[in-house]
């Protein structure tokens, strides 16, 4: 095995993306292995693999991590990308926790039936509007500073570039009254990093199609 971290899990977003973002962001590369059936899951299952039968599974620095909150922190932690206290960490951790409280309804959108993707993405826009990004808008706008915490790029600030990006391809105007979310915005996509795995060809997944939903349940749905 190379050097390069190893991202098991399906060729889509998932509770893997959020990890795909960190690497990135963190100017890391790796490598990744695509789950296409059920017989695959089920050998790392036997195998002892995964820690609880379930994936994200992330090999680094030995190790084989499973639980996406896990593997967030132990990267954010590894790159400096998670505070330089614990009054810092503890702030990360707050932001990060409310912003994948959003992004949950993000990842079971594709999920509901069609009869429900309207009233869900209104339940989207709301939360996002109502609940969540006023609080970035405000902490941004009170300290004056380019990023959520310390005033130093930290995980906070990956996960919410994720999660503005993944709510406007749901509801393209929903920065429309958050002038500071939007200076964000075009902040965050111009470091380099990220703006190199915002280009084509990059690791960062599509939004999920059909074709992922079934894959998703052929896997995991017995």
């Amino acid at each position: 095995m190379s050097g390069k971290p190893r991202l098991t899990y399906l060729n889509g977003r998932g509770r893997m993306e959020p990890v795909r973002w960190l690497l990135a962001a963190a100017g890391v590369e790796f490598e990744e292995i695509f789950l296409e059936t059920r017989e695959q899951y089920e050998k790392l299952i036997k195998d002892g693999v995964l820690l609880f039968q379930q994936v994200p599974l992330v090999e680094i620095d030995g190790m084989k991590m499973v639980q996406t909150r896990a593997i967030l922190s132990y990267i954010a932690g590894k790159y400096n990308l998670y505070g330089k206290d614990l009054k810092e960490r503890a702030l990360i951790d707050m932001y990060v926790e409310g912003i994948t409280d959003l992004m949950q309804m993000i990842l079971m959108f594709p999920f509901s039936p069609p009869e429900a993707k309207e009233k869900n993405i209104d339940s989207i826009k709301e939360r996002a509007t109502n609940r969540y990004f006023p609080v970035f808008e405000k902490v941004l706008k009170q300290h004056g500073q380019d990023f959520l915490v310390g005033n130093k790029f930290s995980w906070a600030d990956v996960q919410l570039i994720e999660a503005i990006l993944a709510v406007e391809e749901k509801i393209p105007a929903v920065l429309s009254g958050f002038p500071q979310l939007q200076a964000f915005k075009k902040r965050m996509s111009n470091m380099p990093t990220i703006k190199k795995f915002l280009q084509p060809g990059s690791p960062r997944k599509p939004p999920p199609d059909e074709f992922y939903v079934e894959t998703v349940l052929k896997i995991f749905k017995k």
